[in-house]
């Protein structure tokens, strides 16, 4: 099996000792805390779940000014965005101690992890700018992902973390949340060698579908890992539970079994188009995977981002060797009238606009919050169901 990043095998920070384990939520108990953000939170996640490998816990200042600029930590590790613990409130905390962080997205608080905390570093707001500019490309408050990131405070914690619970997302998402470590293992149970990625933070229309088994097709994959996000949101996005139903029941109805596995992952939507693309990719490879595809606006928001800059990041910003994960890089997928079938626009030059269907995404909204199903050639039917559902009941609190 492809190898995690930097590293000969996973490193999950979750401290899965049972014996340990107690031991240190009984020594949390007496420690300082803090009330970490939900981004935070969603990194400490994503380490203890090994998709952060090889890192052993938060960034320090220079490693996360170093890899806004360059992609790169101090020491040389290739890595896309920083992972940070940025706080407002880091009032009586310093180095050299262990903290308790505590979880913002659960009820009363619990501890999430224990920091040893290596330096508390004032970030000054040029340096927050030159972060936010490099990993999203725009400083515009009107971002998600900008707003998120500087709303976090210009306190940096940074050291290493023991992780002792997975937040809310084993909880919520029993069925679909794994961990970098379970998805390898059950790529290996089931036998594959080549395995291709998808993204994905909506449900799955019929071009998303398609596009899936395109990939799997042109690359002769032995399955595809459809992988959702399950984390925070901007508003208007549709929340993970009904995405979560929705694919299933496309992927039950309309993909070969043993072919698909539909897992989740619990990080917080950062929007950040390219610089976001490469974080999915190295965390994917983490997972196990050979490739990961890359449509049109991957992780993008917006009119940010050009249509193909998460693909031609990786030509222009990634080093060759920096990651053994590939990608398929796709173009974006419509249904054609003339050839009957979902093809992807630049395999179909002599079509114009009007041979494709194309629906916007407010033309949708507004269909299924009326209870009317988008034609069969953009959406199965089965799916459309689950998303009127959802619609009309969000109608109906309006």
């Amino acid at each position: 099996m492809i190898k995690p990043h930097g590293a000969e095998e996973l490193s999950p920070l979750f401290v899965y000792d049972t014996e340990k384990h107690h031991a240190l939520n009984a020594e949390a108990e007496t420690l300082p805390s803090l009330l970490v953000s939900s981004a935070a939170a969603a990194n400490a996640v994503m380490l203890g779940a090994g998709y952060f490998t090889p890192l052993k816990g938060y960034m320090n200042l220079a490693d996360s000014l170093a890899v806004a600029k360059d992609l790169c930590t101090t020491d040389g590790l290739f890595w896309p965005v920083p992972i940070v613990n940025l706080t407002k409130d880091a009032q009586g905390i310093t180095a050299g101690q262990r903290i308790a962080l505590r979880d913002p997205n659960v009820d009363g608080n619990p501890v999430l992890a224990i920091m040893d905390v290596d330096a508390v570093e004032v970030v000054s707001a040029e340096q927050i700018d030159f972060m936010a500019e490099n990993i999203f490309g725009t400083l515009d408050d009107k971002h998600p992902g900008v707003q998120t990131f500087k709303a976090q405070g210009n306190t940096m914690l940074s050291g290493p973390i023991q992780v002792l619970n997975f937040s809310y997302f084993q909880a919520d998402f029993p069925d679909t949340f794994r961990t970098a470590v379970e998805i390898r293992n059950e790529i290996a149970e089931r036998g594959w060698e080549k395995v291709v990625a998808f993204q994905t933070r909506n449900p799955m229309h019929r071009a998303h579908e398609e596009l899936c088994r395109m990939a799997m097709e042109d690359l002769g994959t032995d399955g595809i890992l459809i992988h959702m996000l399950l984390g925070q949101l901007k508003p208007g996005d549709i929340p993970a539970h009904v995405r979560d139903a929705s694919i299933r029941k496309m992927v039950e109805v309309y993909f070969p079994k043993n072919t698909v596995m539909i897992t989740g992952y619990g990080f917080d939507m950062l929007y950040a188009g390219p610089r976001e693309a490469v974080l999915h990719a190295l965390f994917r490879q983490n997972c196990g995977c050979t490739h990961l595809i890359v449509g049109r606006d991957h992780a993008g928001v917006g009119d940010y981002y050009g249509g193909f800059d998460a693909q031609t990041i990786f030509d222009e910003k990634v080093p060759a060797g920096a990651m053994d994960i590939e990608i398929y890089r796709a173009d974006h997928t419509a249904y054609s009238k003339k050839l009957d079938k979902v093809v992807m626009m630049r395999d179909a030059p002599d079509h114009s606009k009007e041979d494709f269907v194309l629906l916007s995404g407010t033309k949708v909204r507004e269909m299924l919050g009326n209870g009317i199903a988008p034609p069969p050639e953009f959406s199965r039917p089965e799916v459309a169901k689950i998303l009127m559902e959802y619609y009309q009941i969000e109608d109906a609190k309006a």
